[in-house]
């Protein structure tokens, strides 16, 4: 962000036909005025320095670096809504937080792969409280419908985790709603859910939502003029944009909690590079990406390690909202667990406000205004 400020102010030389006294009053007060001038110009840079301190989130210190399943509390009496838990990250989301003892629901869209993998996490735990709840993310109906089941079943949810996505399908698909694919899946079907889903969240003690980004959000830019790809289809550009997005969600979700008194801790994370189906079910593992990632899949995170951001986000009592968790290795790919880098396009809350407008204007799912 270019930051241009005017030259301050100074004194002038004595004006012709004023008084010696006279003039020392202008230049006394022309004095007070460039101090006065100089103090604001330090508060506006002491401000922005604690804005854009470590990724544009307030100063924090970092967390555990070998944080693991064994430092996660007990989650007993707590319920979790993870999107996309029955495969990669969001299974290994729902099978911790079972085996801490909370009450899991997997929201997801197939209903076999939900019963396979509720199958997989009893094998090891009989008594874990695990169910399937079908949603399509990019359906907004599907998403509605869920909430509504949820609101009705529910007392209260601790926690939401945000985690479904696709990745970079080679052709541009359209939503029933006629979003791009993966901006409606990604991202604003997750926005819906969170607003459809905030009175059972600010039931709880202590809710929590954590969003799922990702390395790829680095390369991303929300293309106001441009939102759908609808002029021009990247694959991996709207796939980006989409993860950039899921990420300023997160960060202004905290924002407005904040002002409104919502009492919601909003945390993003993201994996790394994770072996996990989303390249098979989006460019395909022929394709020159996919047989890339493939030749270098043993430099990658297991689904295991890729869940521990989101787990820490979830569960650690030092996990601070507004603040984004990843790994720490080279270009974030893998890693101890740390503070991930939030690139400059998330860093201005002017753009996530106004992107988080029009997905309410999208989506038709919008959040209270004003503090409780």
């Amino acid at each position: 962000m270019d930051i241009t400020f005017a030259s301050a102010p100074s004194a002038t030389r004595n004006a012709q036909g004023l008084s010696t006294a006279h003039q020392r009053n202008r230049v006394r007060d022309r004095r007070n005025a460039g101090a006065a001038w100089y103090q604001r110009l330090a508060a506006v840079c002491v401000a922005a320095a604690a804005t854009f301190a470590s990724g544009g989130a307030l100063a924090q210190s970092a967390p555990k670096p070998d944080w693991s399943l064994a430092d996660m509390p007990s989650q007993a009496d707590r319920i979790f809504v993870v999107t996309g838990g029955t495969s990669g990250m969001g299974f290994e989301d729902a099978k911790a937080l079972s085996a801490a003892g909370a009450r899991v629901i997997i929201a997801a869209r197939n209903p076999e792969r939900g019963a396979e993998a509720i199958a997989s996490i009893r094998a090891d735990d009989p008594d874990a409280q695990v169910q399937f709840e079908a949603v399509d993310l990019g359906d907004l109906a599907s998403v509605r419908a869920l909430a509504a089941r949820l609101q009705a079943a529910l007392p209260r949810i601790d926690g939401l985790i945000n985690n479904a996505a696709i990745m970079a399908p080679p052709e541009r698909g359209t939503s029933p709603d006629g979003l791009e694919s993966q901006f409606a899946i990604n991202y604003a079907g997750h926005f819906a859910l969170t607003a459809e889903l905030l009175p059972l969240l600010r039931k709880s003690d202590a809710p929590r939502v954590v969003t799922l980004s990702s390395v790829a959000a680095g390369r991303g830019r929300i293309d106001f003029e441009d939102l759908q790809s609808e002029r021009a289809y990247d694959p991996y550009a709207a796939y980006a944009q989409s993860k950039l997005a899921c990420l300023m969600f997160a960060m202004e979700l905290q924002r407005r909690s904040d002002a409104n008194g919502w009492g919601i801790r909003s945390v993003a994370a993201h994996p790394g590079i994770a072996v996990t189906e989303l390249v098979a079910r989006g460019p395909g593992l022929d394709s020159p990406q996919g047989q890339q990632w493939a030749a270098n899949r043993d430099n990658f995170q297991t689904a295991a390690q890729g869940a521990i951001p989101t787990l820490f986000a979830a569960t650690a009592p030092d996990a601070v909202g507004g603040a984004y968790y990843g790994p720490t290795g080279p270009q974030e790919i893998s890693g101890p667990l740390g503070l991930a880098t939030v690139p400059a396009a998330a860093q201005y809350p002017a753009a996530s406000a106004r992107l988080w407008s029009l997905t309410e204007q999208l989506t038709g799912s919008r959040f209270p205004a004003g503090a409780r």
